[in-house]
């Protein structure tokens, strides 16, 4: 298979980052999504790409922006020649009991974690399409896309509605050899599990375990668990899953 193209958001940093860096042994170039401000990290990303012989650049901009995402997308084209795969991944995680949630934490939760993965997942579509060589869309659900958490009631419906988005996608997108599927981790060791607590209970995302009420004895994981699902996602052999929310969360809850 020749050198292929994936557009990674969210790709900074924890998952991203891992699943940009693992690419690059499958032979693809990778282009890096995040918001302004994390640059620095990017072009750390970049030389790790790199360093493992493939081609990698970044584009800051805003997942809940729709230029943004068409801007990305047509320079991904520009400088590669297309796009291969999409990894809807960027997103963002409050802890907020409901009662106390506002308009203004489910317009910005729904805005990143969901509108977001549609943005990427339509536009990638379209080029992929007009490519006419099939392609490979991947979104970033949870643990709490199948199973409600306490003080998490915002972002659990934001990947609920991610399960749905990539069914429908996978359905629609079936007939020009284009798979879409999410991958749903559990507690990985990410800088959004961090707490200015938890060196106080055990290290990072000791907090956010405790508040979500997670079984004594569940492992955390490192990003490059997460990474090495993607990989399998886009290999040519994956071409009969689709559709799939992919649970990898340690046994925390079993599907």
């Amino acid at each position: 298979m020749s050198t292929r193209t994936a557009i990674i958001t969210g790709a900074a940093q924890g998952m991203g980052e891992a699943i940009a860096v693992r690419f690059a042994d499958e032979d693809i170039n990778v282009v890096l999504f995040d918001i302004r401000g994390k640059e620095a990290l990017l072009e750390g990303v970049v030389k790790k790409v790199e360093a493992k012989g493939r081609k990698a650049f970044y584009f800051v901009g805003d997942v809940t922006v729709e230029k943004d995402i068409e801007d990305v997308v047509a320079k991904t084209v520009a400088t590669y020649g297309g796009l291969d795969v999409m990894v809807a991944n960027a997103g963002i995680l409050q802890q907020r009991a409901l009662i106390d949630s506002t308009t203004e934490d489910f317009n910005r939760i729904m805005g990143v974690n969901t509108l977001g993965v549609m943005l990427c997942y339509k536009h990638a579509a379209r080029q992929m399409i007009k490519q006419g060589r099939g392609g490979r869309i991947i979104g970033a659900c949870s643990i709490s896309g199948k199973q409600g958490l306490p003080d998490v009631a915002l972002y659990t419906a934001s990947k609920f509605a991610v399960r749905g988005l990539t069914q429908t996608t996978a359905l629609e997108l079936q007939k020009y050899d284009i798979t879409c599927n999410a991958y749903c981790p559990g507690m990985i060791l990410t800088p959004m599990l961090a707490h200015p607590d938890d060196d106080k209970h055990g290290g990072l995302g000791s907090v956010v375990m405790m508040a979500d009420n997670v079984r004594p004895g569940t492992k955390a994981a490192q990003p490059n668990v997460v990474a090495e699902l993607v990989a399998y996602l886009i290999k040519p052999e994956a071409h009969f899953m689709t559709g799939q929310s992919i649970s990898i969360n340690g046994g925390l809850f079993f599907d």
